[in-house]
């Protein structure tokens, strides 16, 4: 729900403006990098939110 509204209220001028600025900051060999370790820590967590959940139903059995 934030994201949305974040996006809402900025207007794509200033995204492109903030998109630039990653750009410059990070540089074009980075950002590919730092998507991929996002993903990676994105998939662990839904592996680890998994087996908890899991883990929960064993204990109620």
């Amino acid at each position: 729900m934030l994201n949305s509204v974040l996006l809402i209220a900025l207007g794509p001028t200033e995204i492109i403006i903030i998109l630039v600025i990653v750009l410059l900051l990070f540089g074009g060999r980075k950002i590919p990098e730092l998507m991929k370790g996002i993903g990676k820590g994105v998939t662990e967590f839904k592996k680890g939110v998994k087996d908890d959940d899991n883990d929960k139903e064993e204990e109620k059995k």
